[in-house]
């Protein structure tokens, strides 16, 4: 058997007949996705394949449902353990933390299991929380503060779980945890790294008088710093918090200027509260030349092809699409900058 003749121009023509209210480049993408599921007919995949590709996207657009339905509203995601106690300092900072992040209008992210998880959840007010469960067969309920929430999703594989609380997160802070813990910061800090997932605030704390974080990033600069398999300004994508409010004025400090970031084509698009002084954009295209692939920095109104925060103004340039820990650095300086436009 082959590939069905025709596929293209008949997903097209039953897309339009179903859907014609919708944008032609927006039916595009849904018309890759129906011929995609239309060959695995044709490719050989087994049972499991179909399984795993029809369970993994139907997790996905759940997700995207129901946290479309918060849009515009900050989110934090909270990594740690499990494991944590509830009488222990970390669990204490993690009920405290995100207690403060919902006092400022920030909802929270976090896994549906307890220890860490749980403290996520009875910080803030049950409005304020998701929970995003992953089954195991160990573990087959959500703890007592996220259970019967609407805001409660349940997850089978891990890769789309990771997905959602990297896709929706404005900052991250993680505390103390083992394998899984770990797993998370590491892949949040690569696609980071790499420019797969937007530069937001990774934040590490844990309660008082621990020294978790601090051996980590001694271990980390003596072993991947220092031997060059990461660049200097890659620590520029974390910060140590001292406290829980601490991390919180961190975390709010990255918002008081920059809004958020696009590719428009090779042009990076950073979006902005309030503008720049000439003066501030001539500094930080001397600072940060390095960042700049061609020609130079620029304040602007949206590009053509932007549809969202149109109102805002724009720093923009054609960036090299790597550095991304001096980019933190750039964002950084700008959220620091005075607003009268001096330097």
């Amino acid at each position: 058997m082959t590939v069905r003749e025709g596929l293209r121009r008949d997903v097209e023509a039953f897309l339009a007949s179903i859907a014609p209210e919708i944008p032609a480049d927006r039916r595009a993408h849904i018309e890759d996705l129906v011929r995609t599921g239309i060959r695995l007919l044709d490719d050989g995949t087994d049972d499991g394949q179909l399984r795993l590709v029809s369970r993994a996207v139907k997790e996905m657009r759940h997700s995207w449902v129901l946290f479309n339905q918060y849009r515009g509203t900050r989110k934090v995601t909270i990594y740690g353990s499990a494991r944590t106690p509830e009488d222990h300092p970390d669990y204490i900072a993690a009920k405290d933390f995100s207690s403060i992040m919902a006092q400022h209008d920030w909802m929270t992210i976090t896994g549906a299991g307890d220890g860490i998880m749980k403290a996520g959840h009875e910080g803030p007010s049950r409005e304020s929380i998701f929970g995003l469960r992953i089954r195991l067969p160990f573990e087959t309920s959500a703890n007592e503060v996220i259970e019967g929430d609407p805001k409660l999703v349940s997850f089978r594989y891990f890769f789309t779980r990771k997905l959602m609380f990297m896709a929706h997160a404005d900052a991250v802070s993680v505390f103390p945890g083992g394998f899984g813990t770990m797993d998370e910061l590491f892949e949040c800090l690569t696609l980071i790294q790499t420019g797969k997932s937007s530069v937001v605030p990774v934040v590490l704390l844990e309660g008082e008088g621990r020294t978790y974080w601090e051996d980590w990033l001694a271990w980390i600069t003596a072993h991947l710093a220092d031997n060059g398999w990461i660049c200097k300004e890659d620590l520029s994508l974390l910060h140590i918090a001292s406290s829980p409010e601490e991390a919180s004025s961190h975390i709010r400090l990255f918002y008081r200027r920059y809004h958020s970031a696009r590719y428009v084509g090779p042009t990076y698009v950073l979006r902005l509260v309030t503008p720049l002084s000439d003066r501030q954009i001539d500094m930080l295209s001397e600072e940060f030349a390095d960042l700049v692939d061609a020609g130079e920095m620029r304040q602007c109104e949206a590009l053509p092809g932007e549809r969202d925060h149109l109102d805002l103004p724009r720093l923009a340039f054609v960036h090299t699409k790597r550095g991304w820990g001096r980019m933190r650095e750039l964002i950084d300086r700008i959220n620091l900058l005075p607003l009268d436009g001096s330097c």
